[in-house]
């Protein structure tokens, strides 16, 4: 990837590794659009870094995607760099039988990203090189059974990216997938910002940026801390790995419950 001169859209642009991206890549020369639900927030990063571009948009509205897809390539028709950031995340209990937060973590997280990318993908094909990168996690590799539905979701956003990678391949578009670690946002509130378990977010993006700089022609951008999850099977472990990552969340779960 290019690290500078490119116009970048970037989802979920207000807050958490979406803001991280956009401020980076800001700093770097690239012209930076964000998009979010939230015009306050996404208004706070513009104000703070003069030149990003605020663009509201609800990823889980295919009738807003198209349109605004259609605007932003409109008012900026030198877009060649898109990161699919934009997620929800939601604890679920599946004995209680509520698929709503299902249904709209799958919307989010899955259908947002592939409609978007239906919107735009013609136009960054007839760029001289575009980017397209996903934001996956390293629970698309070892789920964490609290959260099914955000796994899920991040499993296949890795199995399409493979296969749109695979499909782009005689473009000039690159496809990367960046696959996050347990990272300080507030992705699960204010507990997940704070957690010392959690990578701190300014360490992940100078890694991340670091990364693309050395790696311009990488598939996957792999940060250290999340290699445990991505080559759990690739290890031979993975069943007692697993076990043990999942038990570890539930116990601190349940003592966080006694303590309430």
């Amino acid at each position: 990837m290019k690290m500078s001169g490119n116009t970048i859209l970037i989802t979920g642009g207000g807050g958490g590794i979406g803001r991280g991206l956009a401020e980076a890549f800001h700093s770097l020369g690239n012209r930076v659009l964000i998009t979010g639900r939230r015009a306050a927030m996404l208004e706070a990063v513009a104000a703070a870094n003069p030149g990003i571009e605020p663009i509201l948009l609800d990823i889980d509205n295919p009738a807003q995607i198209a349109a605004v897809a259609a605007q932003i390539m409109d008012r900026f028709p030198s877009l060649n760099a898109v990161i699919h950031n934009a997620g929800i995340m939601r604890n679920e209990r599946l004995l209680d039988g509520n698929v709503a937060d299902a249904e709209a973590i799958i919307s989010t997280n899955l259908l947002g990203p592939i409609r978007l990318t239906a919107a735009l993908l013609n136009h960054l094909v007839a760029q001289p090189a575009a980017t397209l990168m996903t934001v996956s996690s390293g629970l698309a590799f070892v789920p964490l059974a609290l959260t099914p539905t955000y796994c899920a979701t991040k499993a296949a956003i890795h199995s399409w990216t493979q296969s749109l990678r695979y499909q782009l391949r005689n473009t000039a578009v690159q496809v990367i997938e960046l696959p996050p670690p347990y990272v300080q946002t507030q992705l699960m509130g204010e507990r997940q910002a704070s957690d010392p378990m959690a990578m701190p977010l300014p360490q992940f993006i100078s890694e991340v940026i670091a990364l693309l700089q050395s790696q311009p022609d990488a598939t996957e951008i792999c940060v250290e801390r999340v290699k445990m999850l991505r080559n759990a099977e690739a290890r031979g472990n993975y069943e007692s790995f697993f076990q043990q990552f999942n038990d570890q969340f539930f116990r601190a779960r349940a003592e966080e419950a006694k303590n309430i």
